[in-house]
């Protein structure tokens, strides 16, 4: 389950940047809830949908890295209602471990290249619960580099964003 899963976020990330890369009639952006906006894709019915969010704050400050973002992504074709990933912006220390944590509950996560996921599906469910209710998530994970980066995100609209997320995409 776990390599499927890893398939398929690698899949989804690959052709997300693909799409984005191909122009902005890929990608549309819904709405913006909170800190959290929501975009699909242009087709119909829709292949994917996501909310995404920027950190509040990154540390250290000093790292050169692209725009970390933080990812609830939905594949209507595949089941996937709310697949959980973060862009870190740098190369991830390999076998490197991260976690994500909301009001002092940890998931533990796994790095691919320069993204991370939820590495327990089941536990996945209870982040995303977790998102909903906390206000703020925090994930680390140390680079390539050795750094330890840390990036905080608000979880303000985040709940209405994943309702709309289903309402939309399924």
């Amino acid at each position: 389950m776990l390599s499927r899963r890893r398939g398929i976020a690698a899949l989804s990330l690959i052709w997300l940047s693909s799409a984005t890369a191909i122009g902005a009639d890929a990608v549309t952006r819904v709405d913006t809830y909170g800190d959290w906006s929501l975009l699909t894709d242009t087709n119909a019915p829709h292949l994917f949908c996501f909310v995404t969010s920027e950190p509040k704050a990154s540390e250290p400050h000093d790292v050169t890295r692209d725009a970390p973002r933080a990812y609830i992504s939905a594949w209507p074709k595949d089941g996937i209602r709310g697949e959980i990933s973060f862009r870190i912006g740098s190369p991830i220390k390999k076998n490197a471990d991260g976690t994500a944590t909301v009001n002092r509950n940890k998931y533990n996560l796994f790095a691919a290249k320069d993204r991370v996921f939820v590495k327990d599906p089941t536990q996945e469910l209870k982040l995303l619960d977790a998102m909903r209710k906390g206000n703020s998530l925090t994930v680390v994970i140390v680079s390539d580099s050795g750094t330890t980066i840390t990036d905080t995100y608000s979880l303000s609209g985040v709940g209405l964003a994943l309702q709309k997320l289903q309402e939309t995409c399924f």
